[in-house]
């Protein structure tokens, strides 16, 4: 992929807005806090210095880690959508359309209501935890169903299968909130519905870690993606190994989406609708 000077125009003129509403988004809120507490939360923060005044303890634990991890989530679940999107050759695919998605959320509701019953360990990486290890589930099982017809290069398969797979787990959910007491009910109905109120620096590390690996490695496969948009058989013809392709991009997709969502829950639309945005104001080329 080249930039051309629109694009980096373009580029610029999206960082500067970033930076904008990432300003207000830490800035603006129930309690006011002023530049002149912003520097110096800073100033403490990074020299290990106590916090002097109760907003900048609400600035740096609260706002600021709540604000990082939500442009974390955001580009993770863009370029997870993108990924499968050029992969599947559909815009109406988002990144849990392979499991990954309703996996965490099966996984979460299963800790929720669950969690006591089989001794599961509660601290504040147990429900994250779990969840992950939901979404890789979900995925595997997807992956797994789809080998038995025999042919592992068939795209379309692969996309039905984990519309099946996303019903069952979505089926589960629906048991577990039907056995699950009040209180419980409402968390799973809660995370479900995606928030970042649990963020924290430790949520913020581990999501910067997965979701800007999982950025770059993206970035090297942009190429095969825009041959893949040919068809499979075209962009085999081309030298591209599809089914290894497949593979990478589906392991990429599932990692960095798997960690976001075992935070925050499950958000579908940005990774719908933002890689639409994106080719409607720079074009197809990934």
């Amino acid at each position: 992929m080249f930039f051309t000077k629109r694009d980096f125009f373009l580029l610029i003129t999206l960082l500067l807005l970033l930076v904008v509403v990432f300003l207000l988004s830490i800035g603006l809120g129930a309690v006011k806090i002023s530049l002149d507490e912003m520097f110096s939360s800073f100033m403490n923060f990074f020299n290990g210095n106590e916090f002097t005044t109760l907003n900048e303890r609400i600035f740096i634990d609260i706002r600021l880690p709540r604000s990082v991890l939500s442009i974390l989530v955001g580009a993770t679940l863009a370029v997870g959508g993108t990924l499968v999107q050029a992969l599947f050759r559909n815009p109406i695919v988002e990144p849990g359309l392979i499991g990954t998605s309703s996996g965490a959320a099966f996984g979460a509701s299963f800790f929720i209501v669950l969690g006591n019953t089989f001794a599961f360990a509660t601290n504040n990486i147990s429900l994250p935890l779990i969840a992950c290890i939901g979404g890789i589930i979900g995925t595997f099982l997807v992956f797994s169903l789809s080998k038995i017809n025999g042919n592992n290069n068939s795209i379309t398969v692969l996309l039905l299968i984990g519309v099946a797979v996303n019903a069952l787990f979505l089926s589960g959910i629906g048991f577990l909130s039907y056995i699950a007491r009040d209180p419980q009910a409402r968390s799973i109905s809660f995370w479900n519905l995606g928030t970042l109120s649990g963020a924290n620096w430790q949520a913020v590390e581990m999501v910067a870690f997965f979701s800007i690996s999982g950025l770059i490695l993206s970035y090297f496969l942009g190429k095969k993606l825009n041959t893949l948009i040919l068809g499979a058989d075209e962009a085999s013809y081309l030298g591209i190994n599809v089914n290894l392709l497949k593979y990478q991009v589906l392991i990429i997709n599932v990692i960095m989406v798997s960690v976001a969502t075992s935070f925050v829950g499950v958000i579908g639309f940005v990774g719908l609708i933002v890689p639409h945005i994106i080719r409607m104001i720079s074009g197809y080329d990934i």
